[in-house]
C-alpha cells in the first residue's frame, strides 16, 4: 500500500511540474492564462463504513484550474491590436465557412487581404462582430469596409455671430465687397457641391440706422461666392441682399427675411446643388461690444478615402476621411462566462465553450 502512496504521489508531482513548465514556456504567449494543479486525496472503496478512519491511498490531480486573472498591458503601433481590461473574451470564428464561436483574450489582430479582422496566433481565426447600424442577431466575421466617403452638397449653413451696435452705418453705397466702407464685418464659410466641389463663400453684414421706440436695427446680408459678387437680375445688375437680421433694444435677434442663396450660377462643371441654400442665424445677438464669429458650420463635404482606423474603449471601430470626418465601421463584441474554468482549451490560445462554462 504505501507503494502504491508514494507512486500517487510522484505521479501527482509529475503532472504539476508539468503544468509549471508549460505556464513558463508561455511565459511570453499573450492572452495565455497560467494554470495550477489542484490535488485531492485517494480512499479505496470499502463496503464497512464503519469502525476506524479508513487510510487514504494516495494523491490525485483532480483538476487543472486556469488563472483568468487581468494580464499586464503594452502599448503598440498596430491599431488592431486590443487588450480586455477585466473580464471577457473576444468571440471568434474558424473560418467564413464554419462560424461556430471559439473564444480567446489575445488581442494581437491584423487584416487580412480581404480585410477581414483575423489573428494569426489563434490559427488565423476570425475575430467576429456588428457591422456598422447593425445592434443585435448574430455576430459575424468583421470585415473594414474600405470605400469612401461620396460627396455631399451643402444644404445649409448655420452662423452666429456678434454684431456690435457701436459702429456706424456705412455710407458708401452701393456694398461693393471690394471698398470694406462699405461694410461693417464679414464671416467666411466653405461649402460643396453634389461632386464634392469647393465653393468659397463670404457672407458681409451691412448695418441701417435703427428706426422706432423703442428701437430696432436691421442689418443686410451679402455675398460673395469664389470671390463673385451675388447680384439680382436686373440690367445693369446690383448686389443682391440676400437676407436681414432685425434686433430689438436688449439686443436680441426678433425677426428674419430672406436667408437663403443661391449657388446654381456659381456651380462648376458636373456639379448641383439644391434649389438653394437655407442660412441659420439663430442665437445672433447686437450687443455693445466688438463683432465676433462665434460659430458657423454648413453640412456638406468633400468625398473622402479611409486613410486610418482605430479601436474605441467601447469597441467600436471607427474610420478616419481624408475629409476630416470619421465614421463607425463595425462593433466588437465580448463575450463572458459565469465559469471561465469550464471552458475546454483547444490550443492556438483558443477555447470552446462548455456546460460547465455556463451560457456565453
Amino acid at each position: 500500500m504505501s507503494f502504491q502512496q508514494g507512486l500517487s504521489g510522484l505521479n501527482g508531482a509529475a503532472k504539476s511540474l508539468d503544468v509549471i513548465g508549460n505556464n513558463v514556456a508561455n511565459a511570453s504567449t499573450v492572452g495565455f492564462k497560467q494554470a495550477q494543479a489542484q490535488f485531492a486525496d485517494m480512499y479505496a472503496n470499502s463496503m464497512n463504513r464503519s469502525g476506524n478512519s479508513p487510510v487514504g491511498i494516495g494523491v490525485t490531480v483532480a483538476n487543472v484550474a486556469q488563472a483568468f486573472t487581468q494580464g499586464n498591458v503594452t502599448s503598440t503601433n498596430n491599431p488592431l491590436d486590443i487588450a480586455i481590461n477585466g473580464d471577457g473574451f473576444f468571440r471568434l470564428a474558424g473560418s467564413l465557412t464554419d462560424l461556430s464561436p471559439v473564444y480567446g483574450r489575445n488581442g494581437q489582430f491584423e487584416l487580412d487581404k480581404n480585410g477581414y479582422i483575423v489573428n494569426p496566433s489563434m490559427n488565423g481565426a476570425y475575430l467576429t462582430g456588428y457591422k456598422a447600424g447593425v445592434t443585435g442577431g448574430d455576430a459575424t466575421p468583421l470585415q473594414i469596409d474600405t470605400s469612401s466617403i461620396p460627396a455631399t452638397p451643402t444644404t445649409k449653413v448655420t452662423t452666429k455671430v456678434n454684431l456690435d451696435s457701436r459702429q456706424d452705418v456705412p455710407t458708401i453705397t452701393p456694398f461693393d465687397p471690394a471698398n470694406a466702407d462699405s461694410y461693417n464685418n464679414s464671416t467666411g464659410v466653405t461649402a460643396y457641391d453634389s461632386l464634392g466641389n469647393p465653393y468659397s463663400i463670404q457672407t458681409y453684414y451691412v448695418k441701417s440706422a435703427p428706426t422706432g421706440t423703442p428701437p430696432t436695427t436691421t442689418w443686410n446680408i451679402y455675398a460673395a461666392v469664389d470671390g463673385t459678387t451675388v447680384t439680382d437680375t436686373a440690367t445693369p445688375p446690383a448686389p443682391l441682399s440676400i437676407g436681414t437680421m432685425t434686433f430689438d433694444s436688449t439686443g436680441a435677434l426678433t425677426a428674419t427675411t430672406g436667408m437663403t442663396l443661391n449657388l446654381s450660377p456659381f456651380a462648376k462643371a458636373g456639379g448641383t446643388f439644391p434649389s438653394t441654400i437655407a442660412l441659420n442665424y439663430a442665437g445672433s445677438t447686437q450687443t455693445g461690444s466688438a463683432f465676433v464669429n462665434l460659430a458657423q458650420s454648413q453640412d456638406g463635404m468633400m468625398p473622402g478615402s479611409l486613410s486610418s482606423f482605430s479601436i474605441a474603449k467601447d469597441g467600436s471601430i471607427v474610420g478616419a476621411y481624408s475629409n476630416q470626418q470619421t465614421k463607425v465601421l463595425g462593433q466588437v463584441v465580448l463575450v463572458n462566462f459565469a465559469n471561465p474554468n469550464g471552458l475546454q482549451p483547444i490550443g492556438n490560445n483558443l477555447y470552446s465553450a462548455t456546460a460547465d462554462a455556463g451560457e456565453p
